[in-house]
């Protein structure tokens, strides 16, 4: 907090006016709608009130209706179907979707989910070999993966197994030749293409319900699909895909489900969480979604696939507890390595100089790297590179980005000492050759810095509107939530306020945070700052940005302002 330049988003004043009149929305509220292109009634209808109903037909996906069908067959004759995932949220929602769903429509189904360290991502030729041997399947569905995987599906079709891939990735020039290759990127139906894994598993699942009931299917007859939205939404949140269109509505939905969930695990997931009622967004993405993602990171993924199909509320209270542990320890391995990694940039870092940073150790754990990335490049605004020395001295990692650099041009100038790299603008994998460690660097660093050596990197806060302290209150917010699930693509709005004050005495919350009330034409106001020093608190009138937020206190509710930045007044 402190040291960022506020800049106020422009917007149509007569646009935001004529979404308020017919809207009956308050004015600042309407200019954020007005700031995100809405502009007609109908968009601002669909925006604001999102309905199931507004939902695609499933068979708008490429090989849609060839799936169903096969699958149906699978079912009808009894064949065992193998559901095929990944180690993180996406990958072990869309697997425990459609492992139940297809247990539910009477198949013989089993789910897998591949080693993250001895197999790796995806569809790998290791972990299909693994997974065929112990299940023995006829169909395979592969979810959030698979698309890419030429090999592998070449493999299977060998064995005789017929491979549905569902999947969300970009697909490369080459893809896999399997039974049915289901992704939104290789239709013609735009809006679907920010589909997430388990996105495109629902479409799979939607489309069985349908064609099971044009069949007479007693068990999809039976099905209320509005049952899984729970674990389609945590997966959908937890991927960071954009929060609009099909996206948006499956959230809503998933979050009221997930309030009142029918799942022994989610609701064992969500207790020892601490999550009650109906949860946010942040809650999916920094509560619970995090010990799904541990198992993956440095326990066992099935684990977290378990907790997800069992209908045991025991085992899934065993298995909510062993993902809690896990990631207690994640936590501690990313606060020693970023400890570790702060330090020594900070040995060394002159903001005229460096760049590109770049940290590696050996035996830092490769499912925390990409983590500490994050929080590197966060705190110094550089694009930042952490990684692990394994014993051959190759060293391997996850980079992260800033708005204003693509980490792809940066590994290119630096192909050379590279085994192999890839991602995209914000977030990349790599792999530096042995030996070439230093040599990397030096290079990864000079050709950051000539991008972006004469940029003003001062971090920018958005402000999406100042509003007056007589306008927030209890309907102001009940207004506001209307624009949630609040995610990317759709984020939370940022106000600002002037003519504020500090009443009475700030306390120190937690260590860190600053717990004080403020007072704006007459109004007062809880607040909360986060990691905020007492002696950066301007001592005359301020203004201040914030979000606004709901605190519950032993069963009442009271509005609080989440304050994002302070300032002396001008």
């Amino acid at each position: 907090m402190g040291a960022k330049i506020w800049k106020l988003k422009p917007s149509d004043a007569g646009a935001a006016r004529a979404i308020a009149e017919r809207s009956a929305l308050p004015p600042p509220l309407a200019r954020v709608l007005a700031l995100r292109g809405f502009a007609t009634p109908e968009e601002i209808d669909v925006f604001l009130d999102p309905k199931l109903a507004d939902l695609s037909e499933p068979y708008s996906l490429p090989d849609m209706e060839k799936a169903a069908r096969r699958l149906w067959a699978a079912i009808d004759g009894g064949e065992t179907i193998t559901v095929f995932g990944d180690y993180d949220v996406d990958g072990v929602t869309s697997t425990a979707l459609l492992t139940r769903v297809f247990a539910a429509l009477g198949a013989r189904v089993e789910p897998f989910i591949p080693d993250r360290l001895d197999e790796g991502y995806g569809l790998s030729l290791d972990a299909l070999e693994r997974c065929l041997e112990e299940h023995g399947s006829s169909v395979l569905v592969s979810v959030d993966c698979g698309s890419n995987s030429v090999e592998s599906v070449e493999r299977a079709k060998a064995l005789g197994v017929d491979v549905i891939v569902t999947d969300h990735h970009e697909p490369e020039a080459e893809t896999a030749a399997a039974f049915a290759l289901i992704n939104p990127k290789l239709g013609d139906v735009p809006m679907l293409e920010n589909l997430s894994g388990v996105g495109v598993a629902f479409k799979l699942a939607h489309a069985m319900v349908k064609s099971g009931r044009a069949m007479k299917k007693s068990a999809a007859a039976a099905m209320d699909l509005r049952d899984y939205l729970d674990i389609v939404a945590l997966g959908t949140v937890a991927d960071i895909v954009p929060l609009v269109e099909e996206n948006r509505v499956l959230v809503r939905h998933g979050l009221r489900q997930l309030g009142a969930t029918r799942w022994s695990g989610l609701e064992a997931l969500k207790k020892i969480a601490r999550v009650k009622g109906e949860p946010d967004t942040y809650q999916l993405g920094f509560q619970l979604g995090p010990r799904i993602n541990a198992a993956g990171r440095i326990g066992q993924p099935m684990q977290a696939l378990r907790l997800l199909v069992t209908d045991d509320p025991n085992e899934a209270r065993r298995l909510a507890k062993l993902l809690d542990d896990n990631n207690t320890e994640r936590r501690r391995i990313e606060r020693d390595m970023a400890d570790a990694a702060f330090a020594e940039i900070d040995a060394y870092y002159d903001a005229e100089k460096h760049f590109g940073l770049v940290v590696a150790r050996e035996g830092w754990h490769p499912g925390v790297v990409g983590i500490v990335a994050s929080r590197v490049s966060r705190h110094y605004n550089r694009p930042a590179i952490i990684m692990g020395v394994e014993e051959t001295g190759a060293a391997r990692g996850s980079c992260r980005g800033i708005e204003r650099y693509n980490l792809l041009d940066g590994l290119q100038a630096c192909e050379a000492s590279l085994a192999k790299f890839g991602g995209h603008k914000m977030a990349a994998g790599l792999e530096v050759k042995p030996g070439e460690l230093n040599a990397f660097k030096r290079a990864f660093n000079a050709a950051v810095t000539e991008s972006l050596s004469g940029v003003d990197l001062t971090p920018s806060l958005k402000i999406d509107s100042y509003v007056a302290a007589e306008e927030v209150d209890g309907e102001f917010m009940e207004q506001l939530k209307r624009l949630r699930p609040f995610g990317q693509d759709n984020p939370e709005p940022v106000w600002a306020m002037k003519g504020v004050r500090v009443s009475g005495s700030p306390r120190v919350v937690g260590g860190s945070h600053l717990k004080l009330s403020l007072v704006s034409n007459g109004r007062t106001f809880e607040a909360i700052a986060f990691n905020y020093p007492m002696k950066q608190l301007p001592a005359a009138e301020m203004e201040i940005a914030f979000s606004l937020k709901e605190n519950v206190w032993r069963g009442a509710v009271s509005l609080q302002l989440q304050l994002l930045d302070v300032r002396a007044a001008e």
